[in-house]
Formats: C-alpha cells, sequence, structure tokens
C-alpha cells in the first residue's frame, strides 16, 4: 500500500525476488539495510575544513556558483522530506521557492533588515504549505503530481501580476560584509549562506528523526499498517508538505540574497522538475543526495530536457542515485578483493 514515489517509480519485481518481493525502492535499500560509508567522521571534518575555506581559495564566479549550490541544498533538503522519506512526489516545490524570494526581495525593497527576511520567506512559505498541503495530501501518486505540477504553473503568473517589478522584475541590494570582517561581499554572502544550510541540516536531521519523521517513513512503508497503528495520514503528510515548503521559502531568500534580482521567469515549472531530477538524481532520503543534486540543478545545462534524460538515466542504472553507486563502492571494492 505503498504511495507516491513507491508506487510509481519505486516498486516492481525484480529477476530472482519471486512473487511478492520487491526491488528496493529508489532511494531505499531492501530492508533498510543500507551499506554505510566507513569513514563517516573524517568525510564530515574534511567537509567542514573545505566548505569554510572555499570562499579564501576559489575566485568572484566560482564563489557565486558554489554559494547557489548551498542555496540548492536547502531547498533540496525540503523536497526529500517529502519525496525521500514521505514516498510523494511533488512537482511545486519550485513555487514556494519563487514565493520565498520574493517575500525576501519585497521586505528588502521596502527598507527590511536582512535577518528579518530570512525567518519571513520560511513562514510564508510554511503558512501557504500548510494551507496547501492538507487538501493536497489526502492525493497521492500522480494525483498529487498533477495537483504540485498546477501550483508550479500558476505561480509565476501570479507573480508576474501582483508582484512589484511585474514581469521586470526586483532587484534588491545584497548584504555587504561588515567592516570589521575584511571580507569580500560576495564572501560574506557565501559564509552567511553556509551558515543556514548547516543550521537547515541540522534542523532537517532532528526532525526526521523525531516521531512525526518516523511516522512519515511508516507511511511511506505501508499507510494502512501506519494507519491501524493510530497514525494520522493525512496530519503526517501536511505537516511533511509545510515544512518542506518552509525549507523551499528559506532557500528562495537565499537565492535573492545572492543573485540580488528576481523576475517571474526564474521559478517556472521547470525548476520544480530540475529540483525533482536532481534530489533523485543526486540519491533520495540522503543529505549527499541532496548535495549532489544541488551541484546538478546548478550546473545542468538545458535543464528542461537534460534533467529528464539525466533522471531516465540515473533511474535505469542506478536506482539508488549516485549516493547508492557511493554507499556501496566499498563493498564491490571488498567483493573484488576476496
Amino acid at each position: 500500500m505503498s504511495a507516491g514515489l513507491n508506487t510509481g517509480l519505486n516498486t516492481g519485481t525484480g529477476p530472482g525476488t519471486g512473487t511478492g518481493h520487491r526491488r528496493p525502492a529508489v532511494g531505499q535499500y531492501a530492508g533498510d539495510r543500507r551499506p554505510t560509508w566507513p569513514y563517516p567522521r573524517a568525510t564530515l571534518g574534511t567537509a567542514v575544513a573545505g566548505a569554510v575555506s572555499v570562499p579564501f581559495l576559489v575566485p568572484p564566479y566560482p564563489l557565486h556558483q558554489v554559494t547557489l549550490v548551498l542555496v540548492y541544498v536547502v531547498a533540496l533538503l525540503g523536497l526529500d522530506l517529502v519525496a525521500g522519506h514521505g514516498g510523494q512526489i511533488s512537482l511545486g516545490h519550485g513555487a514556494f521557492f519563487g514565493i520565498g524570494a520574493y517575500t525576501a526581495a519585497i521586505l528588502l525593497s521596502a527598507g527590511a533588515p536582512y535577518p528579518l527576511t530570512l525567518p519571513a520567506a520560511g513562514l510564508v512559505a510554511y503558512g501557504l504549505g500548510h494551507a496547501f498541503g492538507r487538501p493536497a495530501v489526502r492525493l497521492s501518486g500522480v494525483y498529487l503530481a498533477v495537483v504540485t505540477f498546477a501550483v508550479a504553473v500558476a505561480v509565476p503568473p501570479l507573480i508576474r501580476r501582483l508582484a512589484p517589478g511585474g514581469a521586470m522584475g526586483l532587484p534588491v541590494r545584497t548584504p555587504d560584509a561588515p567592516f570589521f570582517t575584511g571580507l569580500d561581499d560576495d564572501q560574506w554572502v557565501y559564509l552567511l549562506v553556509l551558515a543556514v544550510a548547516a543550521a537547515a541540516f541540522t534542523l532537517m536531521r532532528a526532525v526526521v528523526r523525531s516521531n512525526r519523521g518516523r511516522a512519515l517513513v511508516a507511511l511511506r512503508a505501508d499507510a494502512g499498517a501506519a494507519e491501524l497503528l493510530g497514525m494520522r495520514p493525512a496530519a503526517i503528510r501536511a505537516h511533511a508538505f509545510a515544512w518542506s515548503a518552509m525549507y523551499a521559502g528559506v532557500a528562495g531568500c537565499l537565492f535573492t540574497w545572492t543573485t540580488g534580482f528576481v523576475a517571474p521567469e526564474s521559478f517556472t515549472v521547470t525548476l520544480s522538475i530540475t529540483l525533482l531530477a536532481g534530489i533523485v538524481i543526486g540519491g533520495l532520503g540522503t543529505v549527499s543526495g541532496a548535495v549532489i543534486g544541488a551541484v546538478v540543478v546548478t550546473f545542468l545545462p538545458a535543464p528542461g530536457l537534460v534533467s529528464g534524460l539525466a533522471l531516465i538515466l540515473v533511474l535505469a542504472v542506478a536506482p539508488n542515485g549516485v549516493t547508492g553507486l557511493v554507499r556501496r563502492a566499498p563493498a564491490f571494492i571488498r567483493r573484488d578483493r576476496s
């Protein structure tokens, strides 16, 4: 009785599995027995040290691109809560990303301080996500995908008609580095975005490990059994959808800080499709999958066509995404040596 991605992309029987046995779902391994990377602490320490040193080693334009990668990491952490842990297909993530970006831009153009724009963007996106999520998550699979796709299609014209700047977009100031830091503005923006991304990761980790997070995974595995145990599928999924939207809104705010300009064309349905493709290619249900997916979203050319082709290729060759391949690498190496 799995829903969403589990009923669409993730199910099926494979050779030698026997009737009634499913292949591992995208982002899953059979029985949830995931091969683990043997050096997690060393890898984390190296990643942190490398991330902090980036603005002092990289020229301005590449640094801008790396900052955008961090922006999309935050967005994909939210999308992964719905798609990876909840097993639902959402094609409206780009719309909430745009709502957060425009919330920040409008506040900044009105003279609001930067620290205010971040929680404001997250709260606006959370409220809209919760209001939309209540009726939407009662659907599943392709029906939820169609409804969220409709949201992604509708938001850019609404922004064009209602938001300041209209179709021409809205330029805003980017954060200036405090004089006492001795940093350039682009270095300061990178470090701000990095700090928010680190906080977003820590918070999402707590959410996934909470009772609601475990209940969401249980619903993905078997919604009927979870409901018999007293769980309320609609409330749990609506809560997850709202948190996902909040992360998209925060990422949209960071996008505004980074680029200093927002326009309706930046948040079309193509962005929602590319975000979903990115998290599936990177690997569902993992932080490293969000990072790899963010790199894909930032650097993939012609996102509409290429991301679709890349998604098909990954699902055919590596159903668990790039992260799944990396996690299985030590097992393959040990097997070859034995």
